[in-house]
């Protein structure tokens, strides 16, 4: 049985760190910390439980437009 599929965790593990090789370890804290920030603005969202019209916004913008 063994083969490719038995292997395929330390594939992703050696991907991962050709990754953070070519992209360098300095950009990494700026990553998570933007991901942070996402992270916490759709726990707001949902916890708001925003109950708007998604077309609210659009309306807005074409009259900014004029």
């Amino acid at each position: 049985m063994g083969g490719f599929f038995s292997n395929a965790a330390s594939h992703w593990w050696i991907i991962l760190i050709i990754v953070i090789l070519v992209f360098g370890a300095a950009k990494l804290p700026a990553l998570a910390r933007s991901v942070g920030q996402s992270v916490n603005i759709l726990k707001k969202e949902v916890k708001n439980g925003s109950s708007e019209d998604p077309t609210a916004d659009d309306t807005a913008s074409s009259t900014d437009r004029k």
